[in-house]
């Protein structure tokens, strides 16, 4: 087994009203163990014959490219469920990609943090939610509005 360095995260707690309800910057921290088997997982019937680990796997390799502008989030609210991001979910949020039309951001919008689907159409900018029963906002001169970075992974717990 390889030992794996995840970086512990420091938590900031963001107001309620918003959609996000922690915040987690990458810290320094131990190392931890994650063994990775070499065998892919098939939806079917496992192999006796893939029970092996062949190496480590580095948290930090697979979700962080971009370590001094990422941070973790925690997800409040169902309103993203649509594209896979539930309540209770961290999000792994890179500041240094820009956001293009449809990326799913983080936005401060009017001093609350939300995470919607950022839409740019015809000069206008809207804040899409994922689910129905949300309408999605458009963006007007009057908003203090500004993205926050980029959402690039979803952890998701089946609990």
């Amino acid at each position: 087994m390889t030992v794996v360095s995840m970086r512990i995260a420091e938590t900031i707690r963001v107001p309620r009203g918003g959609s996000i309800a922690s915040i987690h910057r990458l810290g320094e921290g131990g190392p931890a163990c994650f063994p990775l088997f070499t065998a892919r997982i098939p939806a079917g019937f496992p192999s006796p014959a893939d029970d092996y680990v062949d190496k480590g796997l580095d948290l930090n390799e697979l979700l962080v490219r971009h370590p001094a502008a990422t941070f973790f989030v925690r997800v409040s609210g169902e309103s993203m469920t649509g594209a896979g991001i539930h309540s209770g979910d961290v999000l792994v949020v890179d500041r240094a990609v820009a956001a293009r039309n449809r990326s799913v951001i983080i936005a401060a919008l009017n001093g609350e943090l939300t995470v919607k689907r950022f839409v740019r159409e015809k000069g206008r900018v809207h804040l899409v939610s994922e689910n129905p029963d949300y309408a999605p906002l458009e963006v007007t001169d009057g908003m203090e509005f500004e993205v926050w970075g980029v959402v690039v992974h979803v952890i998701h717990s089946f609990k």
